[in-house]
């Protein structure tokens, strides 16, 4: 069993990482960045955030991923997966920031447990369960 938790680590650390730019935000867990040349359509791994037409929580989410991305930040991208529409999915980091685990922790997106591999599962068990008990975003009322 150790062995395995230390492999699951070292899968982790390897997972592709790369420099990109914010060029725009879609919605709540989707972003645009260029990498090199080209322009990738990212979805946020391990998250699930309101449709923007889902009111009023929708365009909260997606002013909360502007917030946290303004337009030209440089970002660093772990790439996990593909899905099936071609998106990179990746967890977001600017700076030391996982953008991913604030937007949950803030209550602007829910854990996508059905996605939730490759991702730190005890992290984003806390900071939803700290969003819900708090009533923030999504959580309110």
């Amino acid at each position: 069993m150790r062995w395995a938790f230390l492999l699951g680590g070292v899968l982790l650390l390897a997972a592709p990482s790369h420099a990109a730019s914010v060029l725009s935000i879609g919605d709540g867990d989707t972003i645009t960045v260029s990498e090199g040349s080209g322009r990738i359509k990212v979805c946020l791994a391990c998250i699930d955030a309101p449709e923007t037409s889902q009111s009023p929580y929708g365009m909260q989410a997606r002013r909360a991923l502007q917030g946290l991305l303004p337009i030209g930040s440089q970002v660093t991208l772990r790439t996990k997966t593909t899905d099936r529409y071609g998106r990179s999915v990746a967890e977001v980091l600017k700076g030391s920031t996982n953008i991913n685990q604030s937007l949950v922790g803030s209550g602007n997106a829910f854990v996508y447990w059905q996605y939730i591999s490759g991702c730190d599962r005890q992290t984003y068990s806390r900071l939803e369960n700290d969003a819900r008990l708090k009533g923030a975003g999504v959580w309110e009322g």
